[in-house]
Formats: structure tokens, sequence, C-alpha cells
């Protein structure tokens, strides 16, 4: 899932281990999120909605595109 967590971040002058320090979280988890290898359960992002007094809705985008479809051939 897209996210703004890296630019939140980044414009707070946080590393991702001082933000994970305020999670509760490994690094490694916030490097996940950021990436978007992995979505937050409903209460990490309820603690990221608000350490960034940003409503959920506006830092996670659920729509992800639909990959293309190659059109199928026929013989």
């Amino acid at each position: 899932m897209k996210n703004t967590i890296r630019s939140l971040r980044e414009g707070r002058g946080l590393t991702q281990g001082a933000l994970a320090e305020q999670l509760g979280v490994s690094r490694q988890t916030v490097n996940a999120l950021e990436t978007g290898k992995y979505d937050p359960s409903l209460p990490l992002a309820f603690k990221l909605s608000a350490l960034f007094g940003q409503p959920i809705e506006a830092m996670f985008d659920p729509s992800t595109p639909e990959p293309a479809t190659p059109a199928s051939e026929e013989s």
C-alpha cells in the first residue's frame, strides 16, 4: 500500500530508528512500512496518525492499480 510515512518522517527530521523507537517497533518495520512491503496493523496506523497529526486516510492509499495484463494472443 502506498503511503506518505517517509516524507512525513523526513519532514520531522527523524531517522527510521528514531521513528521506530517512538512507535515501539523495529527500524526494519519502519523500513518495510515506507517501502510498502508491510501494511500496518490498525493500532500502529493509529499511532502513526497521532504522531504525525494526520488522518489515517491521508497517510495511506489503499487503492493500488491493477497490473497491466497482456492481451491474449489467439492462434
